[in-house]
């Protein structure tokens, strides 16, 4: 999903359906290994692909990774939930 967007926290919390503590420590794991990077933007905190982590092995694992997920209808239905999920509205919920 970082591939095709930015997101927050709370929009992948929002998608897979998980904790936040469970998003959290995902992306700490992803960012460890260099392939995730973060920033601060506002209020936000986005993430998004590392394309140029230094990781020699980045690359190619992305491209596997998306041609081996690109048939798997889980991995579908969520990449569809990207465009339709917004932080504005998941924020308003929580809290009002």
């Amino acid at each position: 999903m970082l591939q095709i967007k930015k997101l927050c926290v709370c929009e992948l919390q929002e998608i897979l359906g998980i904790a936040q503590s469970s998003v959290s420590r995902h992306l700490k794991i992803l960012e460890d290994a260099g392939l995730v990077e973060h920033a601060k933007c506002g209020q936000w905190v986005n993430y998004i692909v590392n394309a140029s982590s230094g990781n020699p092995y980045a690359p190619a694992m992305l491209h596997h990774l998306d041609s081996w997920l690109d048939s798997h209808s889980e991995i579908k239905r969520d990449r569809e939930l990207i465009n339709k999920t917004s932080r504005h509205i998941i924020c308003k919920k929580a809290t009002g």
